[in-house]
């Protein structure tokens, strides 16, 4: 649902759009009212993106920052809203994007004596803005909930739609005879494949029993999905492995499919094979996200330290900076930038700082 509010949404946005109001016209350095984000924060996890909501929770004066203050900052870096000036914008924007990329919540403090402000579960940070005061942020990541989709209604997949929704999956359901009253934690069931209207990057089963399995396979397949495993036997599963591969499927793309489906617990009852299922797929996601922390995902973003008061700067997107003796340095705020260039020649031959490449 889309939550109008005037003036700020486009009027072309509708309610069978609902990725639109990302379109609306919001810079990222604009200052924004919290309801404002509250669309924007709703939007971004109805697309299934990653960010993280910022909130002031305590102040000092005579920091700029009130109580309530919010912002919202994306995985790719966009800020939006108001936490505090800009000398606190760096700090922030980095230790979100760090939550994000973690999945671990954190709160900051941010004073001009950081280490007064130790204690567990705090990280103690400086405080840079001329006008002193000390801030206390809670960043919170909000990262898309893991999906499971199942081809089937057979009572295996019932259950495994029970447990599904039991551990925190959003649940969905395509059989054509499927219907709510079967399944009732889930939260779509539909009765014939839409491709369209599945979700990316799911956990799925396929269970349909010789009832449209090449269908429900390459649907799944061209979802990107997690997991796919096929209840099959050996036999019938390369009976479909061979047909797949004479309709184009990639052999490379065959080879990511787990059949039979689930761990080899001798499992048995109905009950018995949906555990067997999840706890493949839960062993699935633990390894790629211990794999995913040995690895690093993207090039860290390159830093530099604000010669005036000390702090690291994120030079991609780094608003403050100054050109001298051919050299770029990077500041945390405006105020750092003024004293700089008022006497750069004392900061740098205090060599307080280095500038960026």
């Amino acid at each position: 649902m889309i939550i109008r509010i005037a003036g700020i949404l486009p009027a072309s946005t509708s309610p069978e759009d609902p990725h639109a109001a990302l379109q609306w016209p919001l810079h990222s350095n604009q200052k924004v009212m919290r309801p404002d984000l509250l669309t924007l924060a709703s939007n971004l996890a109805a697309r299934e993106e990653r960010f993280a909501l910022v909130t002031v929770v305590r102040r000092e004066p005579p920091s700029s920052a009130r109580v309530g203050d919010v912002a919202v900052v994306t995985e790719s870096g966009d800020y939006y809203g108001w936490v505090g000036g800009g000398c606190t914008r760096s700090t922030v924007l980095r230790e979100a994007r760090r939550a994000i990329a973690d999945g671990e919540p954190r709160l900051l403090s941010l004073s001009p004596e950081p280490d007064r402000m130790q204690r567990p579960g705090m990280v103690a940070l400086p405080m840079t803005c001329d006008s002193g005061g000390t801030v206390e942020i809670y960043v919170e990541p909000v990262l898309p909930v893991a999906r499971l989709l199942l081809f089937g209604s057979s009572p295996a997949v019932r259950v495994l739609a029970r447990i599904g929704n039991a551990m925190g999956y959003r649940v969905e359901v395509v059989d054509a005879n499927a219907d709510k009253a079967a399944f009732p934690d889930a939260e779509h069931v539909r009765n014939s494949i839409v491709s369209d209207a599945l979700p990316r990057g799911a956990h799925v089963l396929v269970a349909t029993m010789g009832e449209r399995d090449l269908e429900a396979i390459e649907a799944a397949l061209s979802l990107a999905p997690a997991y796919l495993g096929v209840i099959a036997s050996p036999k019938r599963f390369a009976q479909l492995r061979d047909t797949l591969l004479a309709r184009g499927v990639a052999r490379e793309a065959l080879e990511r499919i787990t059949a039979p489906a689930g761990l080899d617990i001798g499992a048995r009852t109905p009950e018995e094979v949906a555990l067997s299922i999840m706890a493949q797929i839960v062993e699935r996601r633990r390894h790629a996200a211990a794999r995913a922390e040995g690895t690093p995902q993207r090039e860290p973003a390159r830093e530099a330290v604000d010669p005036v008061c000390g702090m690291s700067v994120t030079i991609a997107g780094a608003r403050h900076t100054a050109q001298v003796r051919d050299a770029t340095y990077y500041f945390c705020c405006a105020g750092c930038r003024t004293k700089f260039l008022a006497d750069s020649g004392r900061y740098l031959a205090a060599g307080a700082g280095a500038p960026g490449s």
